[in-house]
């Protein structure tokens, strides 16, 4: 690598904002010997053009041995990101792959066919006339030979110890701020009915959270699962159903083996935890620095990871199994002004199980009066579960304004996004699941709505594993990342403007509990939170069936005199009006259907497309 190149490597004409210094302070992190640049960029940095620039400086095949990794990998664990480098003029030199599900058999009669469940997948020793023009394979080739390849983090990790994607000089992740948290999801072994299709042939013993006992149960199930594998393969021809179960078969017998060789390797330092009952087992992995460092850490010489929340370098770099002295901090400055993200207290009390029925109808009267404050613009709100979106949308239609409310459910949940962005009127989006990669920019979205503090799980094995060992610090600092991010959503750039209404009391107690974690520019955000003058709870002000002009927010408690934050908020405001229609979308995680089989695994603990062609 050589980091001098960097400023040179930048794609765009000019540089915006602070990209020049950023780039300068990446460089020099790197020229120091650091293997590993940690980007801590904020919202509007143009992440990926710094790391074009820093994919630039990677090794380049005429000034290396043969021997030398060159190239460079971008990859990040969101699909929406990815879409939006390849819809970007300026990175045009990045070379897309997906995985096969993604690409369709061009062979007459399998033109709707997915590549992994075309012939060549279906037929042993099938000899394909037109591999060289199938898209996939196509693809492929080109990603695997060109200077910089894109893919998903679920693909690029799938490819470890592929001879086709080989080591390379340089890896950049993109939105690495949940490194730890996929790597633990990936790793995770769902064993139930739907996921194991030898179910019904192994007796599932009382593992009763023990280790010892699920090594024992792996062991047994990678047995069976291996006969029904191996009747599968001695078969000249299946159905796309039976391609699906052989390779969900592999899957498992590559999942289950990694769990046992993990286990036992006295130097590992992966701890397991088992949640078992009568009907399921699930064994799950707690830091993975093992898994990470054959996924990740072995496929570059040096990584830049960038996201506008890595809170904590020590902890971040404990959680993903690097060694902080190896590690640089690069902060890049936000560029937004701050009164064009303002935060409001309209908190109705704790959202907490114990807590929600009376603090909801409360919280729902909020969001009333929060619409009756933006009546012409659209909204999002954060309902963090389905139930709390439910109940809350309920509230909503009784109190009359359910006509300009839109909602989703799991599986309606992207088509419902896009109709949402793609409407002209003011309606309010009711997501579950959204704080992150959602771009909302001008008046696709003027004010949003916490409805949670989006703390983990605590009945989760590996929550209360951690916490059983005192780890809170990490526990608020992961609520405070989303926090981060989803008050991120609705201001894209520096002539953007977007309020952001706290409405659990929770998430103020976070921001006491996470303070020391927080980045200075979201620092600042808090200190400046306000209470707003809201209308009253009107349906007819919600709806915008008015005469009335809205109410512009007024500021308590300012200290310094000024109109603060709230000036810059509702209708009353200024600021550009540009739409955007960039999409948005939910992170791609792995498959837990044996039926999907799109995220397999090798036998080294990564995943394959399929088992006669593995790649």
């Amino acid at each position: 690598m050589n980091p001098e190149r960097i400023v040179g490597e930048f794609p765009a004409p000019e540089f915006r904002g602070t990209q020049q210094q950023a780039l300068a302070d990446i460089r020099d992190a790197f020229a120091a010997g650091n293997d590993v640049v940690l980007v801590r960029a904020p919202t509007g940095s143009g992440k990926s053009l710094l790391a074009r620039s820093i994919m630039g400086c990677a090794r380049r095949a005429a000034n290396a041995d043969p021997s030398d990794a060159v190239g460079a990998y971008y990859t990040t664990p969101q699909v929406s990101q990815l879409d939006d480098v390849a819809e970007d003029d300026l990175l045009e030199d990045f070379k897309l792959i997906r995985g096969k599900s993604n690409y369709t058999c061009i062979l007459p009669g399998e033109e709707t066919t997915p590549v992994d469940r075309a012939p060549c997948a279906r037929e042993r020793g099938y000899d394909c006339a037109v591999k060289h023009r199938c898209p996939y394979f196509s693809d492929r080739a080109i990603a695997s030979s060109r200077d910089y390849a894109a893919m998903t983090l679920a693909y690029f990790m799938r490819t470890a110890g592929s001879e086709v994607f080989r080591k390379r000089d340089v890896c950049v992740v993109d939105e690495a701020h949940g490194l730890a948290e996929w790597a633990e999801m990936y790793a995770t072994i769902d064993l139930n009915t739907r996921t194991v299709p030898v179910w019904e042939d192994v007796r599932v013993p009382d593992v009763d959270g023990d280790p010892d006992k699920a090594v024992d149960f792996a062991e047994h199930l990678v047995r069976v699962c291996e006969g029904a594998k191996d009747d599968l393969l001695g078969q000249d021809e299946l159905t796309a159903e039976e391609v699906a179960r052989r390779d969900r078969l592999q899957e498992l017998i590559s999942e289950l083996n990694w769990f046992v060789e993990d286990y036992r390797d006295p130097e590992s330092a992966t701890t397991w935890v088992v949640d078992a009952d009568e009907s399921a087992v699930t064994i799950k992995p707690m830091d993975p620095e093992r898994y990470l460092a054959h996924t990740v850490w072995d496929r570059a010489n040096k990584h830049a990871l960038l996201s506008a929340t890595i809170l904590n370098k020590a902890a971040f770099c404990r959680s993903v199994g690097l060694d902080p002295s190896n590690v640089a901090l690069v902060d890049v400055e936000h560029t937004f002004p701050v009164e064009n993200r303002p935060l409001y207290d309209v908190t109705q009390g704790k959202m907490t199980y114990e807590h929600r029925e009376q603090t909801l109808p409360k919280m729902a009267e909020t969001v009333v009066r929060v619409m009756a404050h933006h009546p012409d613009e659209k909204g999002i709100i954060h309902a963090h579960s389905y139930d709390i979106a439910e109940k809350l949308a309920s509230r909503l239609d009784d109190f009359g304004v359910g006509d300009r409310v839109r909602t989703h459910d799991s599986d309606s949940r992207d088509a419902e996004l896009d109709r949402w962005k793609a409407s002209d009127a003011p309606e309010v989006f009711v997501s579950v699941k959204m704080e992150e990669a959602l771009d909302l920019a001008h008046d696709l979205g003027r004010w949003q709505v916490l409805c949670k503090a989006p703390f983990l799980n605590t009945n989760d094995s590996r929550v209360a594993a951690r916490l059983s060992d005192g780890q809170w610090a990490w526990y608020y600092r992961t609520a405070l990342r989303t926090v981060i991010q989803a008050c991120g959503r609705v201001v894209r750039a520096p002539d953007d403007y977007g309020a952001t209404y706290v409405a659990d009391s929770s998430i103020l107690d976070l921001f006491e509990r996470a303070r020391t974690d927080m980045p200075p520019w979201f620092a600042e955000q808090v200190d400046r939170m306000s209470t707003p003058d809201l209308p009253p709870a009107s349906a007819q002000a919600a709806l915008g069936e008015t005469t009335t002009s809205v109410q512009q927010v007024e500021t308590a408690g300012k200290s310094d005199g000024s109109s603060g934050s709230g000036s810059r908020s509702g209708s009353a405001s200024g600021g550009s009006s540009t739409s955007s229609d960039s999409s948005g979308g939910a992170p791609v995680g792995r498959t837990t259907d044996y039926s999907s089989g799109d995220d397999r695994r090798d036998s080294q603990g990564s995943p394959v497309a399929d088992v006669w062609d593995t790649e």
